[in-house]
C-alpha cells in the first residue's frame, strides 16, 4: 500500500527533482514524509511567495522544473505572485497546493478556496487530483505541460483525503523515468531556415538580439557560433545576458537604439515584442525583421515581421549557421565598417557616463555603486537584481561574465525575488558566488527569509541600494503631479539593513563613502556568511530607463 503523499514524492523523483521549497501546513505533510523516503530535500521558508520564487529560480538555473509545495487557502494564494512571475518569465515550475478533503467539498472546510480557478489564467496547466491512484500520473502530466511551447508553470492541488489515503502500489500509475514526455526541441521549418541564412549572408548592417530563451534552451554555443561566423553584432537581454562575455568583439550593449534604427536586418531571438521592446516600434520600419521563438503565439504579435521561425532557438541558430556556411561571399568582412560604427557609439556613450560611474559624491551616485559591483564580479559570480530604479541602473552597467549568470524577475517586474533567487542559486550551484543587488523597497518584501539563508548556511554578497524611497514610482509622481506631491505613498524609513543582517546572524556593513564600496564588498565575500552591505545612495538620481518610461509621460 502507498499513500498519495508518497506517490507525489515518487513522481518528483522520476522528474529528477531533488529539493522542494515549502512552508508547512496540515494539508501537505504526507508529501514531506514521502520526500524523506525518496531522498528529496525539504527546504522550509517563512513565506509561500519565497517558496514559489525559489522554485522559479531553481528552474532557471538548472533547466529542470523547480517545485514548491504549499498548504491550502492562504498558503496557495500567498504563492500566486511567484507563479505569475514564472508564467511571464517562461520558467518551468510546479506548484503543488493542498486542498480540503473531497468528502467535505463545498461544505466550508478549513482553508477551502477555488485554487484551480484562480491559477488557470497564470499557468499552462491547473487541475485537481481526483483519486489517490492518479496522483503520480497527474504530477507527470503537470510536468509535461510545463514544456508545451514556451516553458511555464503548472499547478496541481491534492485534496487532503486523496493525499493521505493509501492504495495498492500495483494499482497506482507511476510513470517510469524518461518515458512519460517527449523532446520539444523542434528545429523550425527547413525552408525558413534557408531563408534566414540567405538574409544573413547578404545583409550589410545586421543585428541580433539574444533573449531569455537562448539560456532557457541552453543555446549559448549555437548563438555564439552564429554571430562569430557571420560577424553579426549581438545584443542581449534578460537571461540571455552573458551569452557573450564582456570584451568579446561581437558583444554590444550601449548602442542598441542606434543599431535597431540603422540595421537592414534585425533578428530577435526569444524575446517578445512587449514593453521592453516598445511593442516592436523601436525596430526600424525599413529593416527586415526576423523573429525566432518557442511559442507560435509570440511570433508577429504587436508588430509585423518578415520571417518567423517557431522552435528551439539553439536548433534553429545551429541550422542557420550550417546553411550559411560556405556562402558567406565576403559579407562578413564587409560588415567591419558597421561593427566599427557601433563600437564608436558605445565608446561615446561610455565616455558620457564615465563621470557618474566614477563619481565621489555623497550620497553615493547609483552609477558608482553598480560600477563597483560590476568590477567586483568574477567569472563565477551569479548576479541577481531585485528592485526598481537601482536595478534599472545596473542593467546598463553590470555585465555577467558567463551565460546563466544573470537573474532578474523578468517582464512581470516583480519585486521581492532577490532573497528566494539567492536561496535557489546557492543550493543549485554551491560552487558559484552569488551577488545580489536589492532596492530597499524590494528587499523589504521578502527580506525575512534572509534568516533562511543563515539557517541553511548559504553565504552570498548582498547589497542594498538604500534611498529610503520607492524611487521609480516617486519619479513618475513628480513628473505627473509636481514636486509638492512626489512623496505620496512612496517614502520609506531610513532602515539600517546592515544591522538587520547582523541581528539574523549574517554579516552587515554600512557604506556612505563611495571609496568604501569595494572594500566592503570584499569583506562580505571573506565573511563566509549571508551578508548585506547597506549603501546609502542619492535619492535624487534616477536611471534613464526610469525617466523614459512611457507611463510617466
Amino acid at each position: 500500500m502507498i499513500s498519495g503523499g508518497h506517490l507525489v514524492a515518487k513522481a518528483l523523483k522520476a522528474e529528477g527533482v531533488d529539493v522542494i521549497y515549502t512552508l508547512c501546513g496540515g494539508h501537505i505533510i504526507d508529501i514531506y514524509d514521502g520526500c524523506v523516503d525518496e531522498g528529496i530535500q525539504v527546504v522550509d521558508v517563512r513565506h509561500e511567495q519565497v517558496a514559489a520564487h525559489a522554485a522559479d529560480g531553481r528552474a532557471r538555473l538548472t533547466g529542470r522544473p523547480g517545485v514548491a509545495v504549499v498548504t491550502a487557502g492562504p498558503g496557495t494564494t500567498d504563492a500566486v505572485t511567484g507563479v505569475a512571475n514564472a508564467f511571464r518569465a517562461e520558467s518551468p515550475m510546479l506548484l503543488i497546493g493542498g486542498q480540503g478533503a473531497l468528502s467535505q467539498h463545498k461544505m466550508g472546510s478549513l482553508q477551502d478556496l477555488p485554487h484551480v480557478d484562480m491559477m488557470t489564467p497564470i499557468t499552462k496547466f491547473a487541475a485537481t487530483v481526483p483519486h489517490t491512484g492518479r496522483v503520480a500520473d497527474m504530477v507527470s502530466m503537470a510536468f509535461r505541460e510545463c514544456y508545451h511551447g514556451a516553458p511555464g508553470p503548472s499547478f496541481l492541488e491534492v485534496p487532503r483525503d486523496v493525499l493521505d489515503a493509501k492504495v495498492p502500489l500495483e494499482s497506482a500509475r507511476i510513470p517510469a523515468v524518461g518515458h512519460y514526455r517527449a523532446s520539444t526541441r523542434g528545429a523550425g521549418d527547413p525552408d525558413d531556415v534557408e531563408k534566414l541564412a540567405d538574409l544573413l549572408v547578404h545583409a550589410e548592417r545586421p543585428a541580433i538580439l539574444l533573449g531569455s530563451q537562448v539560456w532557457t534552451t541552453r543555446a549559448t554555443d549555437a548563438a555564439v557560433a552564429l554571430v562569430r561566423s557571420l560577424n553579426v553584432p549581438a545584443y542581449m537581454n534578460g537571461a540571455g545576458r552573458g551569452t557573450l562575455p564582456p570584451g568579446d568583439p561581437h558583444h554590444f550593449q550601449l548602442s542598441r537604439r542606434h543599431a535597431f534604427a540603422g540595421a537592414d536586418l534585425i533578428v530577435v531571438v526569444g524575446t517578445p515584442f512587449d514593453f521592453r521592446m516598445g511593442y516592436g516600434r523601436r525596430l526600424s520600419q525599413a529593416a527586415t525583421v526576423v523573429q525566432i521563438d518557442l511559442d507560435y503565439r509570440t511570433v508577429g504579435r504587436n508588430r509585423d515581421i518578415d520571417l518567423g521561425l517557431v522552435g528551439d532557438p539553439g536548433r534553429i541558430l545551429a541550422a542557420v549557421t550550417e546553411a550559411a556556411s560556405g556562402r558567406i561571399n565576403g559579407g562578413a568582412a564587409r560588415r567591419k565598417e558597421w561593427l566599427d560604427e557601433l563600437r564608436a557609439v558605445e565608446a561615446r556613450a561610455l565616455e558620457k557616463r564615465l563621470p557618474q560611474l566614477r563619481s565621489d559624491s555623497s550620497p553615493i551616485h547609483p552609477y558608482r555603486l553598480v560600477s563597483e559591483i560590476n568590477d567586483f564580479l568574477t567569472e563565477d559570480s551569479i548576479y541577481i537584481g531585485d528592485g526598481g530604479d537601482i536595478v534599472t541602473f545596473s542593467g546598463q552597467v553590470v555585465q555577467p561574465k558567463s551565460p546563466g549568470h544573470w537573474m532578474d524577475p523578468g517582464p512581470l517586474g516583480t519585486l521581492g525575488v532577490g532573497v528566494p533567487f539567492v536561496l535557489a542559486a546557492k543550493q543549485a550551484r554551491p560552487d558559484k558566488e552569488v551577488v545580489a543587488l536589492f532596492g530597499d523597497g524590494a528587499f523589504s518584501l521578502t527580506g525575512w527569509d534572509f534568516e533562511t539563508l543563515v539557517r541553511y548556511d548559504l553565504p552570498f554578497v548582498g547589497i542594498v541600494g538604500n534611498n529610503s524611497s520607492m524611487n521609480q514610482i516617486r519619479y513618475g509622481q513628480a513628473q505627473k503631479y509636481g514636486p509638492a506631491r512626489e512623496r505620496v505613498g512612496n517614502t520609506l524609513g531610513d532602515v539600517h539593513y546592515d544591522k538587520f543582517a547582523q541581528m539574523l546572524g549574517g554579516y552587515g556593513e554600512e557604506v556612505r563613502d563611495p571609496a568604501d564600496i569595494g572594500p566592503a564588498l570584499r569583506r562580505a565575500r571573506e565573511s563566509g556568511k549571508p551578508s548585506l552591505i547597506n549603501v546609502w545612495v542619492d535619492p535624487d538620481a534616477y536611471a534613464p530607463g526610469t525617466m523614459n518610461q512611457t507611463m510617466y509621460k
